[in-house]
């Protein structure tokens, strides 16, 4: 597993439709060490702490695999490393084998796996096109988020480390899954069971799980 881009960016203005968006949804590698901490990179900022940022949805990683995929549905769009509003583009990570509540060490840092990513409309105004939200979400190919365990730096090139897996063996995948209700009610118990879960997802699944029993 490895880290191919560190991608960062600071919150800006932009038009869509017709209104003035501020968006930090715009980001671009950069070269050297970057220092990670609790909130984000440094060099790095969300524009709205009410939906993005935090401390369980610090760093935003997407799989490097991924790109042919998107490659193939969108042959007209230029797609370099940070497209998709990553933060760090990485290589051998997948959200079908990735538990929620793994941990992995990355240059001198170690992340926690928190939860997938469901985006806002921004992603439709990064594109420039009404789709594109519903296109990531059939996808599945949602990314991950990552809580920050340790500072530190990191760097394109690193090594990225499994330190340890969860054991309850809810996969982002499964979380999903969850979300747009394709999963059975034994697998929604076990993802509220998950301490690592972000805690507005574990409050919605908990809310889904009564309406439907």
């Amino acid at each position: 597993m490895k880290l191919i881009a560190v991608c960062v960016g600071l919150p800006r203005e932009v038009s869509w439709k017709g209104k003035s968006v501020t968006t930090g949804i715009f980001k671009q590698p950069v070269a050297g060490r970057v220092m990670m901490r609790s909130l984000n990179l440094e060099g790095d900022q969300q524009a709205d702490l009410t939906v993005h940022g935090g401390t369980e949805k610090a760093i935003y990683a997407y799989p490097v695999e991924h790109y042919a995929y998107w490659q193939q549905q969108l042959p007209h769009e230029a797609l370099p490393w940070g497209a998709f509003g990553e933060n760090l583009t990485l290589q051998g990570l997948s959200e079908a084998t990735v538990n929620i509540g793994d941990r992995f060490r990355i240059g001198t840092a170690e992340v926690m796996v928190t939860q997938p990513r469901f985006p806002c409309f921004k992603l439709n105004l990064k594109f420039g096109r009404d789709d594109m939200v519903k296109r990531f979400l059939n996808s599945r190919l949602s990314g991950i988020y990552f809580s920050v365990v340790r500072a530190g730096d990191v760097s394109a090139g690193d090594a990225i480390e499994q330190v340890s897996r969860d054991e309850n063996n809810v996969t982002v995948a499964d979380i999903v899954r969850i979300y747009v209700r394709e999963a059975d009610d034994d697998l929604v118990r076990r993802a509220i069971r998950v301490p690592a879960l972000a805690a507005d997802l574990k409050t919605y699944f908990q809310q889904q799980f009564k309406q439907s029993n």
